[in-house]
């Protein structure tokens, strides 16, 4: 296959928004109102991240405000007590960061996301520099490929590559990020891999296979 994986540099937020270690709590929370983000990375020097003050980091200074049996003793762990008595993003926010480099693939992004919790990562460099964020929502801009960029692609990285004999009698029709192939192959051996491989071009959304052996082939 010769086409080039999105990987997070391809979807990401290049705009980033951040705070320094310094940042008091209700600047914090000020800014995290007015670009509506979840989270902010901490940066220091030239931009290197520090670490994340999400809103789970803030709200911890409401719990002092609970009383009941159980927050009590949450709030004897010295590290809950810690950040909830701050007012500075460097007590507040949580480190190491989580990243990821702008060369991930979008998958890997995805898994992180989901393994460690979050919604958001800082994109760093190899000097640990922030180059930009990618979010849930800059991962699912993928699926906004045209319907025709998907077909095109399909029907070069996929039939031209699996079935250069039989790619004139193979359809390839797109909707909605749905590909439907239908015709008739040479080798039966490789349908089941042409709707794998159709089902990995980023942005498709499902595949429906109805390739079929050719006559007297």
């Amino acid at each position: 296959m010769t086409s080039r994986a999105f990987t997070v540099a391809d979807v990401m937020t290049r705009k980033v928004v951040a705070v320094r270690p310094d940042t008091s709590f209700k600047e914090i929370v000020a800014a995290m109102e007015r670009w509506k983000v979840t989270a902010l990375p901490v940066l220091e020097g030239e931009g290197r991240v520090v670490g994340v003050v999400s809103e789970a980091d803030l709200l911890l200074k409401e719990e002092f405000h609970d009383r009941r049996p159980g927050m009590i003793e949450r709030l004897r762990r010295r590290d809950v007590t810690a950040k909830a008595a701050s007012d500075r993003a460097a007590e507040l926010m949580t480190t190491p960061a989580v990243t990821v480099p702008p060369e991930a693939s979008l998958s890997r992004a995805a898994r992180l996301m989901a393994v460690r919790r979050v919604r958001r990562l800082p994109v760093v460099d190899a000097d640990g520099a922030i180059r930009g964020v990618v979010s849930r929502s800059d991962l699912l801009k993928v699926f906004l490929r045209p319907d025709e960029e998907l077909a095109d692609e399909v029907r070069r990285e996929v039939v031209g590559h699996l079935f250069p004999l039989s790619r004139d009698r193979v359809e390839v029709h797109v909707e909605s990020g749905v590909v439907t192939l239908t015709g008739d192959v040479r080798d039966s051996t490789l349908i089941p891999l042409a709707e794998r491989l159709a089902r990995a071009v980023e942005g498709v959304v499902d595949v429906r296979c109805g390739l079929t052996l050719a006559p007297g082939a």
